[in-house]
């Protein structure tokens, strides 16, 4: 049973009391404080005070001290008022059982009440926890959504460019070979006629002869003279052959307009070099290649050296913006270095130029989706993510590496593993 304490002493004045109850050298971690408006208890074992105050007090304002061996309460009163005594000593045992239980219950009641605020409170920052997340995504599929359609615009922008340049090209050798083909009939008209003018006639004979013969040479002079005029110049066509190509699959299973378009453009982008660039001017020949450049970015991205990996693609793109391959490669290297958003820019330009989609570029297209796939998931944007690999799964069903993430994915999506999975 614990020793009453029945020492303490005390002030006040009209707003505040101050108590002053001797520990006997307990701890601070050892002492237990409870304290509601009308009741006061310290429990520090095996000793225990109690006070059945004279007057409510603000217990919320009011706080202990403990410290040399004393523990100092400040309470602040809840009207300004001079206290007779500080403690009820004429309380029946009822009356203060009562008064405890009372304390009890409005200390439970006050507890369970700020519980309740608190779980309110964190309910509340949750919900706008994840309003400023969805936020946030939906401004960041936003801007992945323009700077797709923005590449998209570009590449039509460029391509249409590009075959506004091939029939410029056309109409120009169509008129250089029709400006040569005119030459040349000039050329044959001047050759007939110095021929002509190279005749003579012979000067013997009686003059009826040689009227007769100029007569004649002059008949024939006119004749040759009409058939050196060139004639009206004929509409024609140049036809070129080509070797056929020769595709192991059945003709109505393939797709030789697609391949045939594929290699077209893969020939056309590797003779598209840009060499103008000022800051290209002091490259090595080997460094003007492309392709020497992409060599030398796989051995550093081999190596693990992975910034220098991305100084030998950015130069091989500035040459040459057309190869799909530079910015595969380079969105690897940007995923190495968790440049996400920019590892995400590479593979959509990646995609846009391994188009048609034939067999020759299949795996490059199921790289770039990967790898984009990848960005995305880094960046939590799973429903992306899964829809890329689901597009890589298409072209290479049988890779069963992609088919194992893409599960996980859709796990992740609905809730039944950990993220960090």
């Amino acid at each position: 049973m614990p020793l009453t304490v029945r020492d303490y002493s005390w002030e006040q004045t009209l707003s505040e009391a101050y108590v002053s109850v001797p520990l006997k050298g307990v701890g601070a971690a050892k002492v237990d404080i409870f304290s509601t408006e009308n009741y006061l208890k310290v429990n520090f074992p095996p000793f225990l005070y109690e006070a059945f105050l004279y007057a409510p007090i603000d217990d919320v304002r009011s706080t202990a001290q403990i410290g040399n061996g004393v523990i100092v309460f400040t309470l602040f009163k809840k009207e300004a008022a001079m206290w007779k005594t500080l403690t009820l000593t004429d309380l029946e045992k009822e009356t203060m059982q009562r008064i405890r239980e009372e304390a009890v219950l409005k200390a439970q009641r006050k507890s369970q009440e700020e519980a309740e605020a608190r779980a309110v409170k964190k309910r509340e920052n949750k919900k706008y926890a994840l309003e400023v997340m969805m936020k946030i995504e939906d401004a960041e599929r936003k801007r992945i959504e323009d700077l797709k359609e923005d590449e998209r615009k570009k590449a039509t922008q460029e391509l249409e460019s590009w075959k506004e340049q091939q029939r410029r090209e056309k109409e120009q050798e169509r008129i250089q070979r029709e400006f040569h083909q005119e030459n040349k009939q000039i050329e044959e008209a001047k050759k007939k006629k110095q021929a002509v003018n190279k005749i003579k006639m012979p000067s013997t004979g009686s003059a009826k002869s040689r009227s007769l013969n100029e007569q004649d040479g002059n008949m024939f002079s006119k004749k040759l003279e009409e058939e050196s005029l060139p004639a009206p110049r004929s509409a024609g066509s140049i036809k070129i052959h080509f070797t056929p190509r020769i595709f192991p699959t059945a003709l109505r299973e393939s797709r030789i307009a697609e391949e045939e378009e594929w290699l077209q453009k893969q020939a056309e982008a590797r003779r598209m070099i840009d060499a103008d660039d000022l800051a290209l001017k002091d490259l090595t020949e080997e460094e003007k290649n492309p392709d020497w450049l992409k060599d030398k970015g796989n051995k550093l991205f081999a190596v693990g050296n992975y910034l220098a990996a991305v100084n030998a693609y950015n130069l091989a793109i500035r040459l040459n913006r057309r190869l799909p391959a530079l910015y595969l490669n380079r969105a690897a290297c940007h995923l190495k270095l968790r440049n996400l958003h920019k590892a995400i820019e590479d593979s959509s330009k990646a995609l846009e130029l391994l188009t048609p989609p034939v067999p020759d570029n299949a795996d490059a297209r199921a790289k770039a989706y990967v790898r984009r796939g990848t960005a995305f998931c880094e960046l939590e944007l799973y429903v992306e993510g899964l829809q890329d690999y689901e597009a890589a799964i298409k072209i290479i069903p049988s890779n069963e590496i992609v088919q194992n993430d893409a599960e996980k994915i859709r796990q992740i999506i609905q809730g039944t593993v950990p993220e960090s999975v």
